[in-house]
Formats: structure tokens, sequence, C-alpha cells
């Protein structure tokens, strides 16, 4: 492993419960440049899962080829999510099995108010998640509902972004990068949420640079090197595996 740690041993480490959402040889290119390089990994039903690694590793792109988006192109592998085959879907098609993307830049939609991202995203009638039970969840946007989107501050932003992907009774959140530019206080804040949400049965994916964030929030954790996967295993194992983190995190 030209000199470095040998963490393989836990690369796409399997588990005896059955995957909710399995990814399985998933190879994906940006125009020439291979990017995702035949990862491996599972997710439990109700899991937080952290996808980590250092920048340019394939964090967002792994996010981005789950979530069917078209860019980076995934030319090989199979992703299934609850018995359906992601990998034959488009991207509206891979949203309306269950999965919502929260990504990095929110896009949040100029022009409409909080409740008319809400309502625009919302299906009819909603299952799961009504207004009143999204504003419940985050009581900051039911205090703004008629403001428009756009205006509100970075972290009432982000929780606008979630908030939008929950409305779609969704059975996946992927979040790209949702602590970047926020104080911990926010930071704080919507990690409850997230805990709040999975008592509830919600299965979720994080980037975040801000690993020690992310691990201290997951339970598990998958770590990236140049497209593959170098470790997956618990979140503690991570913490407690000062080489692991250095080698890989910078931490």
């Amino acid at each position: 492993m030209n000199g470095k740690p040998d963490f393989s041993k836990n690369a796409n480490a399997a588990s005896t419960a059955p995957a909710f959402l399995s990814v399985w040889d998933v190879h994906a290119y940006y125009g020439e440049s291979y990017i995702v390089q035949g990862i491996n990994f599972n997710v439990h039903e109700g899991e937080i899962l952290a996808l980590l690694g250092r920048n340019g590793a394939g964090k967002t792109s792994t996010l981005r080829s789950i979530a069917r988006t078209g860019s980076p192109m995934v030319t090989r592998g199979e992703i299934w999510l609850d018995h359906k085959p992601l990998h034959t879907m488009e991207s509206y098609e891979a949203a309306a099995a269950g999965l919502g993307l929260v990504p990095e830049d929110r896009r949040i939609i100029p022009g409409l108010t909080v409740e008319e991202n809400l309502q625009l995203a919302q299906i009819t009638p909603p299952i799961g998640w009504s207004l009143e039970r999204l504003y419940d969840l985050f009581p900051r946007l039911g205090e703004r509902r008629k403001q428009e989107g756009v205006t509100l501050s970075g972290g009432e932003q982000q929780m606008l972004a979630i908030a939008r992907a929950l409305a779609r009774d969704i059975k996946v959140l992927l979040l790209d990068e949702p602590y970047e530019g926020l104080a911990p206080v926010i930071v704080d804040e919507i990690e409850k949420t997230l805990i709040h949400i999975k008592e509830q049965g919600m299965t979720t994916i994080i980037v975040e640079q801000n690993a020690v964030r992310a691990l201290e929030l997951a339970d598990r954790a998958v770590i990236l090197d140049t497209g593959g996967i170098v470790f997956d295993g618990t979140a503690a194992e991570v913490l407690e595996n000062e080489e692991l983190r250095a080698e890989y995190l910078a931490i």
C-alpha cells in the first residue's frame, strides 16, 4: 500500500443486517476523469452514515451518483434502494423512489417564500410531512413562512433545504456539506434535528468536511481516498483511531 497504513480489513465491511441502500461496484467519470472507482457499501434503515475523505476523494461525486444527477456519469455498477434499482433510473425517478439530495449550495428558489418553497416540493396529499409537522421540526421556518427563502440567513436556508427534501416524504436524506459556513450554535440545532428524524426512522448519508462533528453524529463511517473506499466501519472506530484520522482525514 505504498508505505501507507493498511486499513483494508475494514473496507467494504459486511453486516448481518439487510441493506436498505446498497452501492455495488459503482464507477463514475467526469468526462475523462475517473472519479468513483468501483466502490461498495451498504446503508441500513434508520442509520446515519458519514461519508468522509479529503478534498477530491470522491465524496460529493458518490452522493450525486446515488442521486442519479447525471454528473458524474455512472458507467458501471448497481445502486439499490429498498429493492428498487436506482441505477436504471433518471434523477427524477430516483427522487420519486425516495431519495432527497440537499446540495451544498442549497438551491433555494428565488422569488418564492419559505412556505412556497415547501409547497412546491410537497407531495399531495402529504403522507408523513405536513407543513405543520415541518414547522414543528424547524420553528424558525414557521416564524418566517411568508419571507422570501433566499433572504434567510445561511443556517435558516439550510433548514429550509432539509425541510424541502423531507416534504417529499423521502426514504433517504443525502446531505452535502450541511455545516459549511454555519456558526456552531446553528450546527448544534441542525444536528438535533437530524437526530430527531433518525429516531423516527430516517436514513441519512452526510458528506462533511467537519469530520469530527459528522463522526460524533453518525453510526457508521465510510472513508474515501482517490475514488476508492479505504475504511468501512463504525464512527466510533474512526474517532478512536488516530493513525486512520491522520492519514485520510488530516485530523
